[in-house]
């Protein structure tokens, strides 16, 4: 007796990259007198790395503000209320997984 296999390729073809792609902010031309956001993904270290690379973006490069949230686990969104306060107040959002 012969059995048989079916096989599925779960690739699918190339999407045709857009011909015009919108900005909704401006790019950055610097991070001086700018307000920079970090979400915790609550990883081990990388409330450690945030400290780190928040004065390390104030003291060479003149960033007026950090401003750091912790999510609740790596694996749920943000609070709805980070997202409003980022869109409001920071000029640019980091995050990041730490380990």
């Amino acid at each position: 007796m012969s059995a048989s296999i079916v096989l599925y390729d779960p690739t699918a073809p190339r999407a045709k990259p857009p011909e015009k792609i919108e900005i909704a902010r401006p790019v950055l031309e610097s991070l001086a007198g700018k307000v920079v956001g970090f979400i915790d993904n609550a990883k081990p270290n990388f409330n450690h790395l945030a400290d780190d690379i928040g004065d390390l973006l104030m003291q060479k490069y003149g960033v007026k503000q950090v401003i750091k949230r912790r999510k609740r686990a790596a694996s749920v969104p943000a609070p709805e209320a980070v997202y409003k306060e980022y869109v409001e107040q920071v000029d640019l959002v980091i995050t990041g997984s730490g380990d």
